[in-house]
């Protein structure tokens, strides 16, 4: 039986997947999972969706169906770029079914998306959490092409070639994108502010 180490690298761990390792597929999953997860909540606004998006594309990374080649750039990105797709094939067949616009579904308790408890207390801590969501919230009326961008930009730190790489765009596509979204973003959160007054109290 092989043994994984803990500082393989993700081609390591895929040759040892492919090789029957199944440490090696929970390594994989371990590392990926949670940014993955994270981005597919964000881009569609459904705990449901986001799970099986996850769960597809690591199936589809363990048989094969979506293969990944190492030249061609980093593990994480290809997974993003399947997950991504797999959302896009799935808002496809609901607009084929639902006549309605889209509605999007509100995440009030994922404390995966909130930040760390600061240290002023429970009413900051809740004025955080507020703001987090109506960062969720702005960021779902975002239209997808510049939702992408930006949760990859400024929630997975990835550069504009991964991120092009990612939603098969040319870089100065991902710029403009990424300048309109945020844009949109802030006029959303424009009309949202923290009480000030209960800050201080």
């Amino acid at each position: 039986m092989t043994t994984i180490s803990a500082t393989a690298n993700d081609t390591e761990l895929l040759r040892a997947m492919r090789g029957g390792a199944t440490d090696a597929f929970s390594a994989l999953y371990r590392r990926h999972q949670g940014p993955l997860y994270r981005f597919a909540l964000l881009r569609c606004g459904s705990e449901a969706t986001a799970a099986d998006v996850v769960q597809e594309a690591f199936m589809g990374l363990l048989t094969e169906r979506f293969r990944f080649d190492p030249l061609r750039g980093e593990l994480a990105s290809f997974l993003f770029g399947v997950a991504r797709n797999l959302i896009l094939k799935a808002e496809e067949g609901r607009r084929r079914h639902v006549t309605l616009p889209d509605a999007q579904e509100d995440d009030d308790d994922d404390p995966e998306l909130d930040g760390p408890p600061d240290e002023n207390g429970p009413l900051r801590r809740l004025l955080d959490n507020e703001a987090a969501e109506q960062v969720r919230r702005a960021l779902a009326h975002l239209a997808p092409h510049y939702r992408d961008v930006v949760i990859l930009y400024e929630m997975h730190e990835l550069s504009y070639a991964e991120i092009a790489d990612i939603c098969q765009v040319d870089i100065g596509t991902v710029r403009s994108r990424l300048s309109r979204g945020r844009a949109a973003l802030a006029k959303r959160l424009a009309g949202w502010r923290p009480a000030p007054d209960l800050a201080q109290a």
